[in-house]
Formats: structure tokens, sequence, C-alpha cells
């Protein structure tokens, strides 16, 4: 009997769990991951659509750089990276659509750039002049397969949520058995309160011996 309120107590705990998932998790990460798909499908538009027909020019610091000039545009985004008094982010310029903000992590001692379009793709920077800005570009062009593995969770977190739905109706496999268990559990509770009740009773009739003779007499007149 104890054994089956555990195993019940088990699953009404899961089943609270699931109902709050689906009301509240599930919905929230749907929601999330679609405002990223949609972002990242804006994104990808930015990047696949612009064309210029100069390639891509870097803007730093109100500076232009075409495409031939990367290394001169790597010295300009490390020259930045010195030139900050502080680890808050300030605007470093624009590339490919995007326009750029310069930080600075302190705790992992890297410097930051982050592109800002419909959502914000940050970039860790590194020391090498041109190795940042292929750094920039690869954040740009792996926005596809960013996109695409939303898509994927997605599709996981509302299967789960499927799931989850058809689990939360699922009752107690052992109700019956506790049912009947619990009411036999009654049963025998009010047979052994009768008679204790009964032995309660008789213990109060006082013994004959107990008796005072006009009781004893009284007794054997009726």
């Amino acid at each position: 009997m104890g054994k089956l309120r555990t195993l019940k107590a088990s699953h009404l705990s899961q089943r609270y769990e699931l109902e709050d998932k689906i009301h509240k998790h599930y919905p929230a990460e749907v929601a999330r991951l679609n405002e990223r798909i949609a972002g990242y499908k804006a994104d990808c538009k930015r990047v696949n659509e612009l064309v210029l027909t100069d390639g891509y020019p870097m803007v730093i610091d109100g500076t232009s750089f075409t495409p031939e000039e990367k290394k001169a545009a790597g010295t300009a985004i490390l020259e930045a990276c010195k030139a900050m008094t502080s680890p808050e982010s300030v605007p470093l310029g624009h590339y490919r659509g995007f326009d750029m903000d310069l930080s600075y992590e302190p705790f992992n001692k890297e410097y930051r750039i982050t592109l800002k379009g419909a959502l914000s793709h940050t970039v860790a920077l590194g020391t090498d002049i041109f190795g940042n800005i292929t750094r920039l570009d690869n954040a740009l062009e792996g926005m596809e397969g960013k996109q695409k593995n939303c898509e994927e969770q997605l599709a996981a977190a509302q299967t789960q949520m499927a799931t989850a739905q058809e689990q939360v109706q699922v009752p107690f496999p052992r109700e019956q058995e506790l049912t009947d268990k619990t009411a036999r559990l009654a049963e025998l509770t009010v047979t052994l309160k009768l008679n204790e009740k009964d032995r309660e009773i008789l213990e109060s009739v006082p013994d004959e011996g107990d008796m005072e003779p006009a009781q004893r007499v009284t007794g054997r007149e009726r």
C-alpha cells in the first residue's frame, strides 16, 4: 500500500512537471526559436542580396577600405582595439551591410566585434591582421548553418511538446489497485474501531466480585 502511494505521488509529480513544460517552457522555447529563425533569414538575405560593384568595403572609424586593402583594414581594427579606454561597447564602423560595435571582454581578455543586423553576431578577435577579417566573413557566411540548426531545434521542441501532451493524459497504471486497497483498508479500519468500542464497553462493566451486595442482589432479581 505504501509503495503504491509512493508510485502514485511520483506519477503526479511527473505529470505536474509535464504540465508546467506544456504551458510555459515549450511555448517560450518555440517563440524564441521562431524569433531567431526569422532573424537569421533576414540577415542571410542581407548578406546574399548585397551586391556592390567594388566588392565589400569595410569602414573603420570613418575610413573606407576596399577588399584589396585588407591589410590596412585589419591594422585599423587592431589600432581601434589599442585605443579603447573602457570595455564598454563603442561604434566601430560597418561591413557587408552590418554595423559593427567593438568591445572588450575582461574575463576572457579578448576584444570582440558585434555585427548588428536583425540579430547580433559576436566575433572574438585575435592578433592576426588578416585573420580577424576572415573571422567576420565566416560569421556572416555561417548564418545559414545556424538558421538550419535553429530549425532543427524548433522541430525537436515541437515534437517534445506533442509527446508531453500525450503523456500528461496517461493515468496512473495501478489506479484501480490503489483504489481497491484503499477501500479495503477503510473497511478494516471501521471494523477495528467497532471491535475496539466493544472491548471498551466490556471493560467498563465491573466484575461480580467488585459489586456491592445490593448490586449483586439487584442483578439476580433481574
